[in-house]
């Protein structure tokens, strides 16, 4: 940390799911129980990197930790021909010409002029991460591009993103952290080093007399900011919150005096005047006289250190921190949470516009936000992701309506509903194994929220219908899932595709056009033998309750379909012949599943779900009763 200490001062990341499951309560009840609650109850190159292929981006838009040398790499405004944004910079996702050489390293140093070349209306936005992030990089780029926004620039932790992203024609320079390629998982050291280097470049760049909207690379923007945010030029800082409950139901900005939750510094803008410059000043001394304070926590200890009274009548600024510096809270229903878009969709109802989506709130790492934005649409992926090798295969859901409506909201009604689709899914996760295919996971419905903590089941005084469509990782371990799980022990992987998958406009038309549509019949009715001589082309009649014999046989003439859909998954698939293989099958589905959390007045409160809860006699969700009973179905 030396490294960057100097910097700115001169210059002005047993079991693995039972793990995980307390890893996560524990660090997040830590890090954020504080902040959620009072937001309930508040008052009111390489040849290697080279050859990275991302053509697809130019694509029509969707409707070990050594110390930073950051010194090195911010310098004072020099020669404009020294700078790679003078020479060399291109319009963005114009690549450098296969046959030239990367550049050397010291020309990627972050200089007032770089910021300059690309920033517009004096507004230059940011964000910043390390190899393992540069899908969502690539991402976050592809949608500013996509809304006519190219005032961007990147920080590379890693020389190997650096050159990826030169390579692709991304703004990019050097933050001289010698960060690790990999993903360094959240509440790591290395995820608060991360952290802290975002500090570190916001106390850099606003002395060169620029506006920064800075943002971490697990959000996207929906919409250009950039004119709402104009709309407070008196504000010093403007930044969004982890608030769940809706103070506004318009676009102004959020009510400072309802809102309890945590500032989050995923997106938050800042203006080059003094009390922002001091602010940043003394949140990064904080943090460099303390390694234990978590960035966002330093962040809302000094806003918060005064808060009042209102700048004014109209504009929804207020003095913080000094009595001085003018903040102002981004409104939650179109800055989006994790939890305000995918969960209450509260931009949805209220009929506004989101502008930014940021994956908070949810439980399965960096797997589980990519997931969801996939869920959303949002994710841009490469073309193989949409033509996968062996093809897809999907279900329609079949839900009874007692099981989504009818009675209370309440453990017993949401286990049933829950259980009623995970027995399906397993089902279509048996037959997918089976036929080698991926499976495309079905909408999943939900009657209770789930979070870190004890609640009665939905946040009080939040926009949450009840039932509701509720992301994967609600239920299941999404990082899990897409893991790499001995084969020897769990037998073959069961690749996962998100519920939208079938809708994305990116999805190939040659995939679209290869179809077949799996009929279940009753064996022994008329046209019930497996046969797709039927009056309608892609067709195929099947009986229900089929071996796996059965299937590899008859699906063995399909094996060129791009996409089998099955009609239901009610009582489509028999068994395994195969009970080795059935075994390691079982071992892989029990690890799928998840936690529900909390239960109120009982410690501990979670409750684990069960992917074969229907060969237990009397089951019935509840916590855990003992220590010895606290461990997942496995």
């Amino acid at each position: 940390m030396g490294g960057w200490r100097n910097a700115v001062q001169e210059a002005a990341a047993s079991k693995p799911l039972f793990l995980t499951i307390y890893t996560t309560i524990i660090v997040g009840i830590v890090a954020t129980s504080f902040y959620v609650f009072s937001a309930i109850y508040s008052p009111s190159a390489s040849t290697s990197t080279q050859s990275i292929s991302t053509s697809w981006l130019s694509s029509p838009p969707l409707s070990q930790n050594g110390g930073s040398n950051f010194s090195n790499n911010i310098s004072q405004p020099t020669d404009k021909a020294s700078q790679p944004g003078s020479n060399q910079l291109k319009t963005i996702w114009e690549a450098p010409p296969s046959n030239s050489k990367m550049p050397p390293l010291e020309s990627f140093k972050l200089t007032k002029e770089l910021v300059g070349e690309r920033a517009k209306d004096n507004v230059i936005i940011v964000t910043f991460g390390n190899f393992a992030f540069m899908d969502f990089i690539l991402t976050w780029v592809k949608h500013l591009t996509d809304l006519d926004v190219s005032n961007l620039l990147v920080g590379a932790m890693d020389t190997k993103l650096l050159e990826a992203l030169y390579w692709e024609g991304v703004p990019v320079f050097d933050m001289g952290s010698h960060m690790s390629t990999i993903d360094v998982g959240w509440g790591s050291p290395t995820f608060h080093k991360m952290g802290r280097e975002k500090v570190l470049l916001i106390n850099a760049i606003l002395p060169f007399g620029y506006e920064l909207l800075m943002c971490d690379t697990d959000m996207v923007w929906l919409k250009d900011p950039l004119p709402y945010l104009a709309q407070y030029p008196d504000a010093d800082i403007l930044t969004s919150s982890d608030q769940v409950v809706p103070t506004v139901v318009d676009d102004r900005l959020a009510d400072w005096k309802q809102v309890g939750a945590a500032y989050n510094i995923g997106i938050f803008h800042w203006r080059p005047t003094e009390p922002a410059i001091k602010l940043a000043k003394e949140w990064k001394d904080m943090l460099l006289a303390d390694d234990k304070i978590w960035d966002q926590n330093g962040f809302n200890e000094l806003a918060r250190k005064q808060t009042g009274p209102a700048v004014d009548d109209d504009s929804g600024l207020f003095y913080a921190f000094d009595g001085t510096l003018k903040l102002g809270i981004l409104p939650e229903s179109i800055f989006c949470s994790g939890h305000t878009y995918f969960v209450q969709a509260m931009y949805e109802q209220l009929r506004l516009e989101p502008y930014a989506l940021h994956t908070t709130f949810q439980y399965g790492g960096t797997e589980g936000k990519r997931h969801r934005l996939r869920e959303a649409m949002v994710f841009y992926d490469p073309p193989e992701y949409y033509d996968a090798p062996g093809g897809f295969l999907s279900f329609k859901p079949s839900i009874p309506k007692s099981l989504l409506l009818d009675g209370e909201h309440n453990l017993e009604s949401h286990f049933s509903l829950i259980n009623y689709q995970m027995k399906q899914i397993r089902s279509a996760l048996a037959i997918a194994s089976l036929l080698n295919r991926t499976l495309v996971m079905p909408p999943l419905w939900c009657r209770l929220d789930r979070l870190w903590f004890s609640h009665p089941g939905v946040l009080e005084g939040s926009m949450t219908r009840q039932p509701f469509l509720c992301p994967l990782d609600h239920i299941f371990e999404v990082n899990v899932m897409l893991k790499d799980l001995p084969e020897e022990e769990f037998g073959p992987a069961n690749n996962i595709r998100e519920y939208s998958f079938l809708n994305n406009p990116l999805l190939p038309q040659q995939v679209k056009e290869s179809w077949l549509d799996v009929q279940l019949c009753q064996e022994g009715t008329e046209d019930c033998h497996a046969s797709s001589n039927t009056s309608r082309p892609g067709l195929l009649r099947f009986p229900k309750n089929s071996t796996e014999e059965m299937f590899k046989t008859v699906f063995s003439s399909f094996k060129d379909v791009k996409v089998i859909q099955f009609s239901s998954m009610q009582g489509a698939f028999y068994s395994f012949t195969d009970k080795t293989r059935e075994e390691k099958f079982r071992n892989r589905m029990k690890r799928y599943v998840g936690i529900w959390c909390c239960v109120e007045n009982h410690t501990p409160g979670h409750i684990y779900y069960d992917m074969y809860w229907d060969e237990k006699s009397g089951w019935k969700p509840a916590p855990p009763q003992t220590p010895e009973e606290d461990h997942p179905p496995f």
